[in-house]
């Protein structure tokens, strides 16, 4: 007479094939007690879903956040995105811009500037006292220089 003992759940038909052997008499099995006791065991261990620490918080920018989309006419706006005395435009490190809106933000000023409606070397002086969409001083990403 062989004993078996199994460590791990057994497959219905492993199980029902040695339930037949064990009931004809050639073989003694403690499976019924193993899978009872394995399967309550796997539940107490199964993994438990936990979201990661270490991930940092997704940083979404501005234009997205809000869906603004920007437009070469709306002059006012576009103007946030360019520096007060040398006209250039704020990269995406200053402005915290995701890389889409940030080529369509160049590309808009330059469209508006090539139809007249923005100064190419410095800001409107009416448009100097608006408020701040991000802090010059201050980039999303600092520069290492």
């Amino acid at each position: 007479m062989k004993i078996l003992t199994y460590s791990r759940v057994l497959s219905d038909q492993a199980f029902s094939l040695l339930r037949n052997l064990s009931n004809s008499g050639r073989v003694s099995v403690y499976a019924s007690q193993q899978r009872a006791q394995h399967s309550s065991a796997e539940e107490a261990d199964a993994p438990i879903e936990l979201e990661n620490p270490y991930q940092r918080e997704r940083k979404i920018c501005i234009l997205c956040k809000h869906n603004i989309d920007p437009d070469y006419k709306n002059v006012r706006f576009l103007s946030q995105f360019q520096s007060r005395f040398t006209g250039r435009i704020y990269g995406r490190h200053i402005t915290g811009l995701c890389k889409y809106k940030q080529e369509r933000v160049e590309n808009e000023i330059t469209k508006a500037q090539h139809a007249g409606l923005m100064p190419f070397y410095n800001k409107e002086i009416t448009y100097v006292n608006d408020p701040k969409i991000f802090d010059v001083n201050n980039p999303f990403r600092p520069h290492k220089y």
